[in-house]
């Protein structure tokens, strides 16, 4: 994989950045951190070189500075919310991101429950995290938020949050999604530090959109291309090119809520700290890419992919016409199609040439290679199967897995399990592989192959099982599908 984003650099300059910003108050920062705090895969795809865990690694820099408080709203532990990544619910990811931060050695100091209305789940919650030892706060809804000012920051808005006990100068505020109320966290806190006599800080890292790299740059657009489902636009910051002279790039949900933002820190201060929501954030990103078009290639292919989950999500129910729309703008601005995804042409011609579904892969070299659907094989297992095999220098006409053994998995599907399918997934693929590895040393040496899958681009002409979309996904191959279905059944 080429490299377009220098990480050490940016972990060095954000962290530089960041104790900077705390010693502008009382030493005592509330960071708001947005997007997915140690598996941010889509800047690692769109910044090749960035780490997926860079938040992480920086905030292990900090770790005798800070601590850590995990927001959730009452109304999506209520509605049971799902992590669209992860498969499972917002309440779990809480316990899941405190063993994983704990693991790290960082310090989660609680837990808060916001917009709590009296939800009965939300009451369970708070009594299970409270006998796991867990320290739980709890945040109410206030009439009229965000623009009755007045209420807000009073006694009986603000006021009526718990304060949360904090004991390190900076305070991180995160959260399993978008919603959760990490923003108003950090606000209540400044109200109620106020009122204790400390003027603490607050402000906000989002590493997108990147604030000193053109509007129209792929990266940025990539980044409206991943959040298309919630409408988000990337702008010029008004309030930072009058303040300033100078442009800078921020989104439209910031932009729209700084007016009330100012006016809460002025209630609160008296003056405020900040000139334009860009002032608010601390984001080194775009002064550490270190190879642009680098960059520029990796976020075209992103926007592709981003169109290709939007149309298969229209397919499948998941998704609305609009997004898919929205993206396809986005191309056109881009001055990118479908075709400019070198995998997908040869995907769908290799279906037309079989009468049935195929798979291509571009390897790192940009040799393509393909799987089409076989009595044994479905095309996605044959495809990596022919994968490994080109890499490990293997006859493709050498059987790595013997037909014999594919036989009894195919029998164990349909005749107990009852599975329709007899072909093998890439999951049963690998553990036949992995199985016949013990004695073949072909086997073992295509097995061997399988970490040179990371970032390679890959493309079928149907959409894909869960179990084999998962499988991709665990090997970090970057999938796009074409969205229809490998049958005409009106349930799939």
């Amino acid at each position: 994989m080429k490299i377009g984003f220098d990480n050490q650099k940016y972990l060095d300059m954000q962290s530089a950045h960041i104790r900077e910003r705390i010693n502008q108050f009382d030493n005592k920062l509330y960071l708001e951190f947005g997007g997915k705090l140690f598996d941010d895969y889509h800047a690692a795809r769109v910044l090749p070189g960035f780490a997926p865990d860079s938040k992480l690694r920086l905030l292990m820099q900090l770790s005798d500075q800070a601590e850590l408080v995990i927001v959730i709203s009452a109304g999506d532990i209520e509605k049971n919310k799902i992590r669209g990544d992860l498969g499972i619910t917002y309440d779990s990811d809480v316990l899941r991101l405190m063993d994983a931060f704990k693991e790290k050695g960082l310090y989660v100091g609680s837990v808060v429950i916001t917009q709590y209305q009296g939800q009965n789940s939300a009451n369970l919650f708070k009594m299970r995290l409270e006998k796991l030892g867990i320290r739980v706060y709890i945040h109410y809804s206030i009439e009229g938020y965000p623009s009755n000012i007045p209420l807000i920051v009073s006694d009986d808005g603000y006021g009526k949050n718990e304060y949360i006990e904090t004991t390190r100068p900076l305070v991180v505020i995160t959260a399993p999604g978008p919603g959760s109320g990490k923003m108003a966290t950090c606000l209540s806190q400044l109200y109620h530090e106020h009122k204790r006599g400390i003027h603490a800080g607050y402000a906000k890292f989002e590493t997108f959109p990147i604030w000193n790299i053109p509007l129209k740059h792929p990266v940025n657009m990539a980044y409206e291309a991943a959040t298309a489902d919630l409408n988000d636009v990337n702008m010029i910051d008004p309030f930072h090119l009058e303040a300033y002279n100078k442009t800078a790039v921020n989104y439209n949900r910031d932009v729209e809520i700084f007016p009330v933002l100012n006016a809460i820190f002025e209630k609160i201060y008296g003056s405020s700290p900040y000139k334009s929501p860009t002032d608010m954030g601390v984001n080194m990103a775009g002064n550490c890419i270190s190879d642009d078009e680098v960059c520029r290639e990796a976020s075209c292919q992103e926007i592709i992919r981003r169109y290709y989950q939007a149309l298969n999500g229209l397919a499948d129910g998941t998704r609305l016409e609009e997004e898919a729309f929205k993206i396809e703008l986005l191309m056109k601005q881009a001055h990118i199609t479908t075709d400019d995804r070198k995998v997908v042409a040869v995907a769908v011609e290799h279906a037309k040439e079989t009468g049935a579904p195929a798979a291509a892969l571009e390897l790192a070299d940009g040799r393509i290679i393909t799987g089409k659907t076989s009595n044994l094989l479905g095309a996605s297992a044959a495809l990596l199967l022919n994968v490994l095999k080109e890499l490990a220098g293997i006859d493709h006409k050498v059987h790595v897995i013997s037909p014999a053994a594919i036989e009894p998995i195919q029998k164990l599907k349909t005749k107990y399990l009852g599975s329709r399918n007899p072909r093998l997934h890439t999951d049963e693929v690998l553990i036949a592989l992995s199985i016949s590895a013990a004695t073949d040393s072909n086997a073992e040496l295509a097995l061997e192959q399988l970490p040179k899958l990371k970032d390679c681009q890959a493309h079928t002409s149907v959409m894909l099982s869960d179990v084999d979309l998962k499988e991709f996904k665990k090997l970090s191959v970057q999938l796009t599908s074409e969205a229809k279905y490998e049958n005409k059944r009106i349930y799939h």
